[in-house]
């Protein structure tokens, strides 16, 4: 299991194989109007400190097009860190989902969450990098 919580903890051939997978994908939407179903039955996280258009709709969408879902968590149901620890939301959504995705002010939150959830973490958006 490998998290992306930073670029620079990826090689360039790793980041190189993601773009041209993103690339077929894309070019697969577009041609087909439809993806392969290859996340069927897995679900993705979505952990929001701070609210965003682009990200929200582009994770939930990736995740619709190759056959998976995205579950929303706005700020005040989690109230990560504060009514409930970090540690804590890592367990249990990691319990639930197959993947997680926070967008959070604070990098240590992220990195936290990577520390203790069972599933991969993705950044999508600290006040360290994005």
């Amino acid at each position: 299991m490998k998290h992306f919580l930073d670029i620079a903890d990826w090689s360039s051939a790793d980041l190189w194989d993601m773009l041209n997978i993103a690339r077929v994908l894309k070019e697969q939407y577009k041609t087909k109007g439809a993806n392969k179903p290859l996340l069927k039955g897995k679900a993705l996280g979505m952990i929001f400190q701070k609210p965003s258009l682009r990200t929200r709709v582009s994770f939930e969408m990736a995740m619709q097009h190759v056959g998976g879902h995205a579950l929303y968590l706005s700020p005040q149901e989690i109230g990560l860190g504060k009514r409930e620890s970090i540690a804590d939301v890592a367990r249990v959504l990691g319990s639930y989902v197959h993947i997680i995705m926070a967008r959070t002010f604070e990098h240590e939150h992220v990195l936290e969450l990577a520390q203790w959830s069972p599933v991969p973490v993705i950044n999508g958006l600290t006040d360290y990098n994005h």
